[in-house]
């Protein structure tokens, strides 16, 4: 046996659709880590935590996740995270690293793996599949993401407006990730692409704060940063007819 770190998608916010096997592996883990800003409020990964495993099995780790501009103190608060990560790891034990949505997709999770595999030799690395944003807006709005052949572009907001007016010009649903504080450049670049229509946003998914709105109702006024829009592809209205 060896050391395991195993990042654990706890999903979007809903603490119900955490996966059976993400509880199990939650439950298992000798600790369950917990990434927080550095001002070491609660984050939404370790209030969905809390309703699976007890307080005292919960390690809150500062990241940085605020840092958007000084590079080199983000790397280094990667860095002092996955340092602090593997001072739990030992012979036969077991971290978790709880994220939100998955831990393949975005996910803070890739940046403390990279220094733990570093730091601590013949650690074995697993992730648990967790459910998307873009997934629970789908069905909390009635948004179809696919139908038949029509491609799925998923777009970080954060690489800039231009990067999503791109994908909006092409064909299939464009997902745009962390929009939030861009509200009206994305507004502006649905208006430009005739996608404003049917599109729809989402933030604070499953929690008692969701809003869930069309996206035709999108002004100038910032939202919350990891606000999630779906901008559904162009259909005929008829059914299978891109297969």
């Amino acid at each position: 046996m060896s050391s395991r770190l195993v990042g654990v998608g706890v999903g979007p916010g809903d603490p119900e659709l955490v996966t059976v096997k993400g509880v199990n592996a939650l439950r298992a883990a000798d600790v369950v880590v917990v990434p927080v800003m550095d001002t070491l409020e609660r984050g939404r990964a370790e209030a969905t935590v809390l309703h699976y495993v007890p307080a005292e099995k919960v390690l809150r780790v500062v990241f940085a996740l605020n840092e958007r501009t000084d590079r080199a103190r983000r790397e280094a608060a990667w860095d002092a995270a996955g340092q602090r990560v593997a001072g739990l790891l030992g012979q036969d034990r077991t971290v978790a690293f709880a994220t939100i949505g998955d831990p393949n997709v975005y996910s803070t999770f890739t940046y403390l793996a990279h220094t733990v595999t570093a730091t601590v030799p013949g650690c074995a690395v697993e992730t648990v599949p967790g459910i998307t944003a873009m997934q629970d807006l789908a069905a909390r709005s009635g948004a179809v993401l696919t139908e038949g052949t029509e491609p799925l572009t998923l777009v970080p907001v954060t690489a800039g407006s231009a990067v999503l007016r791109d994908a909006l010009a092409g064909p299939g649903t464009v997902v745009a990730y962390k929009f939030g504080r861009q509200a009206a450049e994305v507004a502006e670049a649905l208006r430009e692409t005739g996608r404003l229509g049917d599109a729809v946003w989402g933030s604070a998914l499953g929690l008692p704060e969701e809003s869930i709105r069309p996206a035709a109702d999108l002004g100038g006024t910032a939202l919350p940063y990891l606000s999630t829009l779906i901008a559904p592809a162009r259909r005929d209205g008829g059914r299978g007819g891109k297969l």
